[in-house]
């Protein structure tokens, strides 16, 4: 008789099947559909073959449908503007990075910001003539002052 065994997934314990005495997951529908998920992308990344069948049976298949991305976004408009919104964040990302990197160098003008600034980090100590910040900066706006108020600075 088999032992009993724990499931990677679900973590729950089953026994294996008597016709399939290697099984390692357990039988529910989740389980078995991230089992072979797991493989299907395993085998992409390690089998070029079988990379490129797939790539072909994708092909085919949108071929075959060449209207389903249409119809599928004029059926989920919430979803289409989640996917927009998540690509605006990722596009903004990429371009701060890219600005940063490629000039390597940030600076705010920390006297003349309407809004509150402070640095918060451990290197604070450390700043040299205050010309270097290694440290996170959070703006947040002003309560009830004016620019009248600040007088100059």
């Amino acid at each position: 008789m088999s032992q009993s065994r724990r499931c990677p997934y679900c973590n729950s314990s089953f026994l294996p099947s008597a016709y399939r005495p290697q099984q390692s997951v357990c039988g529910r529908a989740e389980c078995q559909r991230r089992r072979r998920s797991d493989y299907h992308r395993k085998k992409l990344a390690t089998d070029a073959e079988y990379h490129q069948v797939a790539l072909e049976s994708q092909k085919q298949w949108r071929e075959e449908h060449p209207d389903y991305q249409k119809q599928w976004r004029r059926q989920n408009p919430q979803r289409v503007e989640n996917n927009r919104e998540r690509q605006r964040q990722r596009d903004l990302k990429r371009r701060l990075r890219r600005r940063l990197l490629d000039k390597n160098n940030l600076a705010l003008d920390l006297k003349h910001s309407v809004s509150e600034v402070w640095l918060l980090g451990s290197k604070l100590g450390d700043l040299d003539k205050n010309n270097l910040a290694s440290a996170q900066v959070l703006i947040l706006p002003s309560l009830g002052h004016s620019s009248q108020d600040r007088g100059a600075s």
